[in-house]
């Protein structure tokens, strides 16, 4: 990443004041290795610069009809299935995947392009003087692009472990730098660019986008819960850490659940109620969200959409393993089975069901531009944090724990739950979190933190290394990491050697 590469990053951003506006205006000027480093908007447009790659997480794969990144971290649960070939799913399926296997390098290549730009942000929104420009709203802005640069180091931590540490815009066109151990990144730059974020003065919530202190927080208690598990081992104090900064959230955040799991799907909800903080998208742009046609069931037909992809669908054991009664698995809250055809009117019954939670209705039956956003941190999500860290730090689970749990439950139309023991409520806190924020990307970063897979089947909570899909593959030591690809060892020697088994 050379300097005046991540200076064109920064050309792209729209020098507004909210992450709305940057997605509906045009911009009016570019920011050149010579601009006029003196303007409230040019500090504004480098704080933008780093939440750019955010879409990233949702990156079609260019060689892949039907490919995003998002697909790889639910095809490898062993949890989903596919409509397409092309998407390279038998590859995870039968887990033969290598490091020139589809996903991997987009995803590397979108997070260290997001790392460029915040580190561009933080080296000049500092030196800016500008009429009007506070230093405090410079530390906001700081604490932003710090949390986001934290937030791209922790996917890369959490996929490829030993990554290549790079905090300032390199000078030259030596980049060859070595990988750097998983903890070092977390000691160094994850959790103090967390810290120093969470001394800001950054307001709980905000409704156009941008990091909040929810989302500072609700991504440190993430950061900590993860650095306490089996990646890093650091035990019970990161535990109570997390639990710390996720109480916070919900006591404090102002963030509510939403009535209905359908109010999740209403582009008038974006960034509020249970949103904490999410990758901004609008209909009126190009890049509007693509999940919407990547989970419509293949050649359908219910659609206004030419390409209905069916990327990615969950087994039916996967269905099959919620509890009687459970809402989330009714028609039309988390999946579906039937839709009328577009043209006829006349229902059509799918052959399994399909994904609803990116089921953006006016995108489907009008304007095939998803204006949904994608969620990075809901409270649910924050909910359950704060259940496992505090029963792991405290020895069992306390009252507020029980009750967000029950909370949740009762959204699902379940029984609330009663007093348990420590190992029986945190498998239940890991159930919640299986079923409630399932195809969010979140179940795979689970698995690998507490080594533990729901087995869909016998309803037991296996080991990882081990653990037999429903495709007849077995989880082993290598599949905790992913393989650094290969089109970056090519270019730098000094990746290697590769993670182990690849």
């Amino acid at each position: 990443m050379k300097t005046i590469k991540n200076i064109i990053l920064v050309a792209c951003i729209l020098l507004t004041c909210s992450c709305k506006k940057f997605l509906e205006e045009k911009p009016t000027y570019f920011l050149t290795p010579e601009s006029d480093l003196s303007s409230e908007k040019v500090a504004r447009g480098f704080a933008n610069a780093g939440y750019q790659n955010l879409q990233g997480l949702l990156a079609g794969q260019p060689s892949s009809y039907g490919g995003n990144t998002w697909n790889l971290m639910e095809f490898v649960t062993g949890k989903a299935n596919s409509d397409l070939g092309q998407t390279g799913f038998v590859n995870f399926s039968n887990l033969s995947y290598n490091a020139t296997s589809f996903y991997f390098d987009t995803w590397w290549r979108q997070l260290y392009l997001g790392i460029g730009a915040c580190n561009l942000a933080i080296q000049k929104i500092p030196a800016i003087n500008a009429t009007g420009l506070t230093d405090e709203e410079k530390t906001n802005m700081l604490a932003e692009v710090r949390t986001l640069r934290a937030l791209y180091y922790f996917y890369l931590v959490r996929m490829y472990g030993a990554v290549p540490k790079v905090t300032e815009t390199p000078k030259d066109l030596n980049l060859n730098f070595p990988r750097t151990a998983a903890k070092e990144i977390y000691d160094s730059i994850i959790i103090p660019d967390l810290l120093e974020a969470e001394k800001s003065t950054l307001a709980w919530k905000d409704a156009t986008g941008l990091v909040s202190m929810g989302a500072v927080k609700s991504i440190l208690a993430d950061v900590y819960l993860t650095y306490a598990g089996a990646a890093i081992n650091g035990g019970n104090q990161f535990y109570a850490e997390s639990a710390k900064r996720s109480l916070d959230v919900i006591e404090k955040g102002g963030y509510t659940l939403f009535p209905e799991y359908t109010d999740m799907i209403k582009p008038s909800n974006k960034n509020t109620g249970e949103f904490i903080f999410q990758v901004q998208y609008a209909a009126a742009v190009p890049s509007n969200n693509p999940l919407t046609p990547l989970t419509i069931p293949n050649f359908s037909g219910i659609s206004k959409y030419s390409d209905e992809y069916g990327s990615v669908y969950p087994t039916p054991q996967f269905i099959q393993s919620f509890a009687a009664g459970d809402k989330r698995v009714a028609e039309r809250q988390f999946f579906y089975r039937s839709y009328p055809n577009i043209k006829t009117g006349q229902t059509v019954t799918f052959r399994q069901a399909y994904i609803y939670k990116w089921f953006d209705t006016d995108a489907v039956l009008n304007t095939v531009k998803s204006d949904l956003n994608f969620t990075l941190y809901r409270l649910p999500d924050v909910q359950l944090m704060y259940a496992e860290a505090s029963n792991r730090a405290e020895g069992g689970p306390n009252s507020k724990a029980i009750g967000y749990v029950n909370a949740i439950r009762n959204r699902a139309k379940l029984a609330p739950i009663g007093a348990l023991s420590q190992t029986t409520f945190e498998q239940e806190v890991w159930l919640q979190r299986n079923f409630e924020l399932c195809f969010e990307n979140k179940m795979w970063f689970d698995m690998i933190r507490t080594r533990k897979v729901h087995n869909d089947v016998t309803g037991n909570w296996d080991n990882f290394v081990g653990h037999r899909t429903t495709f007849g593959a077995t989880f082993a030591e290598k599949q905790l990491l992913f393989p650094v690809p290969q089109q970056e060892i090519n270019v730098n020697p000094n990746l290697l050697p590769n993670n182990p088994g690849f």
